[in-house]
């Protein structure tokens, strides 16, 4: 989605312009959860004056509440007026900013994640960097609602991949999907069902990293609020249901350098430069730490299992689509490479401060990569595995979170203050889940002992 320059004085006029009688400052928790403080017009100048106060110690993973009163800075270029006209009789409309979160000093609060991702970037320019782009491939399940609008498990459709009606019968819902997203300014360049039944994917042109986490989070709103006008539900749980794909969102990445891109170099045989190897190493190198970032659930873990075209094992290729990262064809200014291991669960700023830290790490500390894989690791066993040398991602969130405490690097991608209380809730997260018996259990245990 490109967003244009906004001044304080074109949103005063676009408020009266479009009858906008209500704000939405919205602004991600560290789990990814969207929030908002949702305000009338009348506050507009006290918002654009970044004066708009809330309690941080209401929000997962943010203060103490000795410490709660913060600040929410208005991002003027996030500015964005939704299609969807309010409940009342008058056409008015909802429009939305996202903030970044401040100090009563006004000083940049250290546990946003959008204020931390500024931070690594900001790392990635003194390293000579313009720009690190992002384009995000996000997947997501739709479920029927029953008569009280409670969600069920009972999928729309039994639509494969790329089917057209009357198999995929959520075709109309994609269709405005994409409709409202182009009317907000996103650019989508595909839309299509997935493999599983009932599940879907939309494609937008990249962006700017900052303004690309931006476009997921604000994307899932619009799906889910969409969906619910067809009376579903969308999800983007890894693994809603079992013995189907799980949706994964695939990250293509790629650096620039004075407005050209740092990872093509034309008189390589790949047509790679030096730093998309390097970076690439790099990425390999910290995979299993950030994968705790870019798989942030318990449930994560269940998408990454053999056999249902998730990435189980950390290599890359160019054209297999088995191991963890790939190479699309594309070369010029559209060389890039795709983390394939990443769930739409991952709180995007968090995920892409991470992978950007284990890439440049590799880029500084000149790491090769190790030698590319095109055959199939799904049908290599333990010996051939061990043979290359190939490793695999952590099986668990348990797992993840061991090699993220024990990696400084990823560690760091996150700040001091970040990393404690994302460890403090994931390991609540899974000391709760394996405490709990599963239907699975009782099935296998119950009658048999």
């Amino acid at each position: 989605m490109m967003m244009s320059k906004m001044t304080a004085e074109k949103i005063i006029q676009d408020v009266k312009d479009q009858n906008v009688r209500f704000l939405r400052l919205m602004f991600t928790d560290i789990l990814g959860t969207v929030k908002n403080v949702e305000v009338p017009v009348s506050q507009l100048d006290k918002v654009l004056d970044g004066k708009m106060m809330f309690d941080g110690s209401s929000i997962e993973g943010f203060v103490r509440i000795q410490e709660s009163d913060m600040y929410l800075q208005p991002d003027l270029d996030t500015w964005l007026v939704f299609t969807w006209e309010t409940d009342d009789t008058k056409n008015s409309r909802v429009a939305r900013l996202i903030c970044d979160i401040m100090n009563p000093d006004g000083t940049p609060f250290l546990g946003d994640p959008r204020t931390n991702l500024k931070r690594i970037l900001k790392k990635a320019k003194d390293m000579g960097y313009s720009s690190f782009n992002l384009g995000p491939e996000p997947e997501f399940f739709l479920f029927k609602l029953d008569e009280d609008d409670q969600v069920t498990e009972r999928l729309n459709d039994h639509g494969g991949y790329f089917d057209l009606a009357p198999t995929d019968l959520a075709e109309n819902c994609r269709r405005d999907i994409v409709l409202e997203l182009e009317d907000l300014g996103f650019e989508i360049e595909a839309s299509h069902h997935e493999v599983a039944p009932g599940q879907h994917e939309i494609d937008w042109k990249y962006a700017d990293a900052v303004e690309a986490c931006d476009n997921i989070q604000t994307f899932k709103l619009v799906v889910k609020t969409v969906a619910r006008k067809y009376g579903l539900h969308a999800t983007f749980m890894a693994k809603p249901l079992f013995g189907i794909n799980g949706s994964g969102m695939h990250c293509n990445m790629s650096l620039f350098k004075d407005e050209k891109n740092a990872f093509f170099d034309e008189s390589d045989e790949r047509q790679l430069s030096t730093e998309a190897y390097q970076f690439l190493a790099g990425l390999l190198h910290h995979a299993p730490a950030f994968t705790a970032l870019t798989n942030p659930t318990v449930n994560s873990y269940k998408r990454l299992v053999p056999g249902y075209e998730a990435p189980v094992y950390i290599a890359w290729s160019g054209s297999n689509r088995t191991p963890m990262i790939r190479i699309p064809a594309s070369r010029g200014m559209s060389t890039r490479l795709e983390v394939r291991s990443v769930d739409p669960m991952a709180n995007p700023y968090l995920a892409l401060a991470a992978m950007l830290t284990a890439g440049l790490d590799g880029i500084e500390k000149e790491m090769t990569p190790p030698e590319e894989t095109n055959d199939n690791i799904y049908d290599m066993d333990n010996g051939e595995l061990e043979e290359l040398g190939i490793q695999s991602l952590p099986t668990s969130l348990h797992s993840a979170l061991k090699a993220l405490k024990k990696n400084d690097v990823i560690r760091d991608s996150v700040g001091k203050h970040i990393y404690k209380n994302f460890m403090k809730s994931k390991t609540f997260e899974w000391d709760q889940y394996k405490a709990t018996v599963s239907q699975w259990e009782k099935d296998n245990y119950l009658h048999l002992y």
